[in-house]
């Protein structure tokens, strides 16, 4: 009798248990060759599925198909837990070895949670549902395991060639943990188990996709090829450059220093040009190089705000001359809000279309955002961890590192500690204002001579284009006093930005000025927009801005990281000293004109209760700014200078100190220890032992999906939209005909342009204005017209009428 895998939709051929499971083992093995782990990561892949050795999931599943609107009830049908329960059994209940025990700990805990996350070793409620599910799940809970086993043994692989093949896994895990002897071991196996999971969800996900379409293996992409052709087209356009100013030769000079450091070895490094200094293209060069010289297989850029996305993505474009390869992926457009979807496998329903879609970032450029970067590593929901195996042997350039959250710094080093020491990845953090990463007790290991650019300091001196005017340490504004501040200014430059900390000063900023100014164009931006309405707008204001015209642009901080645009004046309102630097950078940007003004400002209307980070950012500037009002010797004489930012980091940092390792309140505890501390240091394995006068019976006792459950890199940040913006309209309309999982691949990507972001409350009055809509079997959301405006974007009140909103 033939054991089922899978049906496909198409033509009802079946997937045999032991096809799928040798061929997700075969791909599994080949993400993990990558840090030299194929053995644990091949193990998961030819285990997690055993539990469909069964009659009772081979009735399940005929039956699912032909009645596909009657599925089982959650629970009732447990095919995951079988082959964690297999490792458990053999290898970690009598005559313990300590390193296959950890195999069948990390391995095992993989392989019950691959419709799922990994599971808790010990959770709050001092519970251990990885215990559960591999020792204490009942046999009446798990029919037919003893003949489960032997199917696996006669079909898949005989006794001793899986017991040889655990021995190679456990091989493999000694010397994984002897790559860096002197870390923290709890750690080290909580990335190897989220690097395990990772290979499994993404093999199984591409396997099953591929029988479903039919293909028997993913297109080959020859990266060396690929990244050889593309450093020449860059080069042929760094050639093209005109060296005729002392900016322009230092920008070559700069980009030559990328070029030559690019042959040192993988490491972690710095890469301070000054903003304006050709920063994407000088760090563009060096991956490309890099990656040739090294064999990394992708270059990802990870950028603050998806606006950088859209802007490098297309100099990326226009420079390499191919759409086709570089993948912008600004936000997860499905969430992964379906906990626990074993009850649905091996039916293709629009849900498994969806979760089949490829979405793991095997592209060869990558451009994503911080808060993408960070839930592969600590977000729940597999969709996220199911890229973080594409991280590795990889060039990863961080555009704007200073804008790391606070809370996730400690986070963020780990991470990049990772990639670096065993992912056999290079890390490029890239800014006109290196944050100092070292104030912070979870350091991160940077190379001893990071710097890419010699002479530094001379380099910012000759990028000095601006002169920062305090406004701030003497007087406070309103939005009306800044309105005669604005239109002052205007009777002397052509262009004026002003950037406000908070959305609502913002709009109404740019309200007021639009009723009071009516010859001049005005324009507004913020994160209300979508990607391709923020495109539009700056497009029309650097229209205004080559042709001459006198223009005003009001933006959130959205602007000022990474968006190639230059005005005549910046004002901007006081925040950390990082930000006032970038927004200098969008003044006189190129040098086109003589020393320009920046105008910094206390607003006194902004409400900064719920932003943390600015508020103690704009008092730590504000204490900087005296000092160099007070003496001018203070902080190297000016805010933008490299003695003021190191002051300011290390201030700031102090500030945040019980916050940079990612407080959990509820919890009184933070992510770092539920992710990392040592068994016998943990407070949640102390209290089991006093409850239970025993220790837990495992080598690991950390809390993997509680610490998950808790992260969210913004604070209550829901869910992402589509709106009915442009081509948006379009891909909303389309969304319930897509019925092939390349269909919606191809559709899902597109959508990254025409999303936004929406916090909880935002939701919730959304959905209490009828504002909102939900599309395939309620997996994506989308916003109704009303509910999105030409002028300001997201509209909650869903009034607009053709483009515009009602005040």
């Amino acid at each position: 009798m033939k054991y089922i895998a899978h049906i496909r939709e198409k033509d009802k051929q079946i997937q045999t248990v032991e096809e799928h499971l040798l061929q997700v083992r075969n791909l599994a093995e080949s993400y993990g060759e990558k840090i030299n782990i194929k053995h644990l990561t091949g193990l998961a892949g030819v285990l997690h599925d055993l539990g469909k050795y069964t009659d009772t999931f081979r009735a399940y599943i005929v039956e699912a198909v032909n009645n596909p609107n009657s599925l089982p009830r959650r629970g009732s049908v447990d095919h995951s837990t079988a082959g964690g329960k297999l490792l458990y059994t053999l290898f970690h209940e009598k005559d313990i070895v300590r390193n296959q025990a950890l195999v069948a700990e990390i391995v095992g805990n993989a392989i019950i949670s691959h419709h799922s996350y990994p599971q808790d070793f010990l959770d709050p409620n001092l519970e251990s549902k990885y215990l559960y599910r591999v020792r204490d799940k009942t046999a009446k809970e798990l029919d037919e395991f003893e003949m489960t086993k032997q199917h696996f043994f006669e079909n898949v692989m005989s006794e001793i060639d899986f017991y040889r093949y655990v021995d190679q896994a456990a091989a493999e895990l000694e010397s994984f943990l002897q790559q860096a002897p002197l870390e923290n071991t709890e750690k080290k196996l909580m990335f190897l188990t989220k690097f395990i999971f990772s290979a499994l969800i993404d093999a199984d996900r591409t396997n099953t996709r591929l029988f479903e379409e039919n293909k028997v293996a993913e297109e080959d992409i020859n990266h060396e090829t690929l990244f050889t052709m593309y450093y020449e087209r860059l080069m042929n356009k760094i050639n093209s450059f005109p060296c005729n100013t002392t900016i322009n030769q230092l920008r070559a000079e700069m980009s030559d220093q990328c070029d030559k450091f690019a042959e040192k070895p993988s490491g972690v490094y710095t890469l301070s040009i000054p903003t304006g200094g050709g920063k994407t293209l000088a760090s563009l060069r060096y991956a490309l190089k890099h990656a040739k010289l090294y064999n990394k297989k992708h270059i990802i850029y990870v950028v603050p705000y998806t606006t950088i996305i859209e802007q490098n993505a297309a100099e990326i474009r226009k420079v390499l001359m191919d759409d086709v390869n570089i993948l912008e992926h600004h936000s997860n457009v499905i969430e992964d809000l379906d906990d626990n979807d074993e009850n649905q496998d091996g039916i293709m329903s629009m849900h498994q279309k969806l979760k089949l879609a490829k979405d793991n970032w095997d592209s060869p450029i990558i451009l994503t955002t911080m808060v993408q970067f960070l839930n592969t590593f600590y977000a729940k929901g597999n969709r996220n961890t199911r890229r973080l195996h594409n991280l590795s042997e990889s060039v990863i350039i961080f555009d704007e590192v200073q804008k790391v959250p606070i809370s996730c710094v400690s986070l963020f080093n780990n991470a990049l500690n990772f990639l670096k020491t065993y992912g056999h990845s290079s890390i490029i953090l890239c800014t006109a204002t290196q944050p100092a990463l070292d104030f912070v007790e979870h350091k991160l290991d940077i190379h001893s001579k990071a710097e890419i650019i010699t002479n530094l300091d001379n380099v910012i001196e000759s990028f000095k284009r601006v002169e920062i005017i305090d406004r701030a340490t003497d007087e406070t504004f309103t939005n009306e006093k800044l309105i005669e501040f604005i239109k002052l200014k205007m009777k002397k430059v052509k262009s004026t930005l002003v950037i406000l900390n908070t959305k609502s000063i913002v709009k109404d900023l740019y309200i007021r000025l639009k009723e009071q100014e009516e010859k001049i164009p005005i324009y507004h931006l913020s994160t209300s927009m979508c990607a391709s309405h923020r495109n539009k707008i700056l497009g029309e204001v650097r229209q205004h801005l080559t042709d001459g015209n006198q223009v005003i642009c009001i933006s959130t901080q959205l602007i000022e990281a990474g968006v190639d645009i230059s005005f005549d004046c910046v004002i901007r309102s006081l925040s950390g000293l990082d930000s006032i630097a970038q927004a200098a950078g969008r003044c006189n940007r190129h040098g086109e004109k003589e020393l320009q003004h920046v105008y910094v400002i206390d607003h006194e209307e902004e409400n900064l209760t719920y932003l943390k980070e600015i508020k103690v950012g704009k008092n730590v500037s504000k204490k900087i700014l005296i000092d160099i009002k007070n003496n001018k010797e203070n902080h190297g004489g000016h805010v933008l200078s490299r003695q003021a930012m190191e002051r300011y980091f290390k201030v700031y940092y102090t500030e945040f100190e019980f916050d940079l390792d990612y407080f959990i309140p509820k919890l009184e505890t933070n992510m770092i220890k539920l992710l990392t501390e040592t068994k016998n240091n943990y407070s949640f394995h102390k209290a089991f032992c006093s409850k239970e006068k025993k220790p837990l019976p495992l080598f690991l006792a950390n809390s993997y999906k509680t610490a998950a459950d808790h992260f969210e890199v913004i604070d209550n940040l829901s869910t992402s939209v589509i709106v009915p913006y442009g081509k948006g309209k379009e891909i909303i309309a389309d969304l319930n005909g897509q019925g092939t999982i390349e269909g919606l691949t191809k559709l899902l990507r597109k959508a990254q342009q025409f999303t936004i972001n929406l916090y909880k409350f935002e939701l919730e009055q959304l959905v209490q204005n009828n504002g909102i809509v939900s599309y395939v079997d309620g997996n994506i959301l989308a916003l109704k017209d009303g509910a999105y405006s030409e002028e300001f974007g997201l509209n909650l009140e869903n009034n607009s009428v053709m483009g515009l909103s009602f005040f």
